[in-house]
């Protein structure tokens, strides 16, 4: 990978981090805080710094933010974050946005709806690590499979959907090779799969996907044949 131009909004210690360990591997960093006492010139030398607050446009703008091939929202302040992404991907077109979610209720949010391509929850990071798959039986169910450049897809239940009102177990066991179900979107917020609850209308389910599983997917998704309820 070449060196990139890299922004990074939010100077605290994850924001810090970040910039080290990029500005490291030869890529050319930009970190913007507000604060004057995040902001650490001799502790990172090799980084460039902009005083200014991230959500405003007009700091973006001296920024040149258009110029930059991945912006990381990397704040304590979900707020801060959401704006940041939809700023850089609606307003300035950069290619790349990566989020710090710092509350797992608002994970939902953190999505291409804000301009989102790759949301990180150090908390679900964790909990992911720590349930993982056990060693002697990796192909258990409700463990996602190894993806490669995996994308993320999403579905609404409605009246139609042949999975509406069914187990997640059914859906999970549907799926085609190379899906996993990873989140049901419901009333009461985000959860992960479990596969004893069984799926509403409304619901928005949540999938990890090969790209060459995303067609098959979406015909296993679509609504039930009218012809099927003559």
């Amino acid at each position: 990978m070449g060196e990139m131009r890299i922004a990074i909004a939010g100077a605290g210690s994850v924001g810090r981090s970040i910039a080290k360990e990029l500005a490291g591997s030869g890529h050319d960093v930009l970190l913007i805080d507000r604060d004057t006492r995040a902001i650490g010139v001799d502790d990172l030398p090799e980084v460039e710094w902009l005083l200014a607050d991230a959500c405003e446009l007009a700091t973006l703008e001296d920024a040149r933010l258009g110029d930059f091939d991945v912006v990381v929202a990397a704040s304590s302040d979900d707020k801060v974050n959401l704006v940041v992404s939809l700023l850089a991907k609606t307003e300035f077109g950069v290619g790349r946005v990566i989020a710090r979610i710092n509350e797992p209720d608002n994970e939902w949010l953190f999505n291409e709806t804000w301009g989102v391509d790759l949301a990180v929850s150090p908390p679900r990071l964790i909990a992911d690590l720590v349930e993982g798959a056990p060693e002697d039986d990796p192909d258990e169910e409700g463990t996602l499979p190894p993806l490669p450049g995996a994308e993320i897809a999403e579905s609404v239940l409605h009246a139609a959907s042949p999975f509406a009102g069914t187990a997640e177990s059914e859906l999970s066991a549907a799926l085609p090779e190379g899906v996993a179900l990873v989140a049901v979107l419901g009333p009461g917020g985000v959860r992960p799969p479990d596969p004893g609850r069984n799926l509403s209308v409304g619901d928005t389910v949540v999938f990890l996907a090969d790209p060459e599983a995303l067609g098959p997917l979406e015909v296993l998704l679509g609504p039930v044949d009218d012809a099927a309820d003559a």
